[in-house]
């Protein structure tokens, strides 16, 4: 007898016709396949595949659309909300969307999936029979793991966030590679299911890769040094900060070490496009 255990996709008879879909059995217990839940005609005595889940209610009901998540069975799925306090719920294809409870999230808010954001997951089913979803451990997710090369090295490459640590980020790369961004390698703690860009700074013996999320030194110098000005023509073409400033103090106001804030005022001022004078940094005039 096939088990009606929600979270799953099994093929039942349809038993019956009621004025608001059909009835399916497993010739003991029945379960409701509501009209908005029909994909295909159906009519009675018809086996049909159909995948289990809770409804609003908490009962099982059925579905003809067949999501590529079940219990056991893995997938990438789509955050669609973030709710404080509770989880996040994800979209699997069918008309109701699975929450993720806070309890299998980080612990830390700041850093929990939203809407847009990719998770790889099951799904469980919580001590009351309702239906949740679960984050893929390690294990799972080194069954998804491509083995990098040397010729990775120095590549640029896109990452989605499986696992987040305040000491690095986990991702796995387009390529399937597992990477590694050290907490000095990023600017901030991404969120779990989100995606970022980076470079392959070391390609380990195992196969697995470090990642940085730091722009290269030019790239970052170029961007420094435009936001610099940018901040000086925003003031008139006059602001109190020089290479001499605090470091809090230029960390504060452009977010940047005072090395990086100091590397992009040398090449303003090479380029003959600012000076300074008593403290202060200016536009130089053409």
């Amino acid at each position: 007898m096939v088990s009606l255990n929600p979270g799953s996709s099994v093929t039942l008879r349809v038993a019956r016709e009621s004025s608001f879909g059909y009835f399916l059995t497993n010739e003991t217990e029945d379960v409701l396949l509501h009209q908005s839940e029909i994909t295909s005609p159906i009519e009675v005595d018809q086996d049909v595949e159909v995948f289990l889940y809770t409804d609003k209610q908490g009962r099982t009901a059925a579905t003809m659309v067949i999501p590529e998540i079940e219990v056991g069975k893995y997938s990438w799925c789509e955050v669609v909300e973030s709710v404080e306090d509770l989880g996040v719920f994800i979209d699997i294809g069918i008309s109701k969307d699975i929450l993720i409870h806070k309890d299998d999230l980080p612990k830390l808010e700041e850093v929990w999936p939203t809407k847009g954001c990719r998770l790889y997951c099951t799904l469980k089913v919580d001590n009351q029979g309702g239906l949740l979803g679960k984050l893929a451990t390690e294990n799972i997710m080194s069954e998804l793991f491509k083995i990098a090369d040397r010729s990775a090295f120095n590549k640029n490459v896109t990452g989605t966030v499986y696992r987040t640590l305040h000491s690095g980020t986990f991702i796995i790369t387009e390529e399937g590679y597992r990477g590694f961004i050290h907490e000095s390698q990023r600017m901030r703690e991404p969120r779990v299911g989100s995606e970022v860009q980076g470079r392959i700074i070391d390609v380990k013996e195992d196969g697995t890769v470090n990642v940085s999320l730091l722009k290269r030194g030019h790239e970052a110098l170029d961007q420094d040094a435009e936001e610099i000005y940018a901040y000086l023509v925003k003031r008139g073409g006059s602001m109190p900060y020089t290479d001499k400033s605090q470091p809090d103090d230029i960390q504060r106001r452009f977010n940047m070490s005072k090395a990086a804030f100091k590397r992009s005022i040398g090449r303003l001022m090479k380029e003959g496009k600012v000076y300074q004078k008593d403290g202060w940094t200016y536009i130089k005039e053409n």
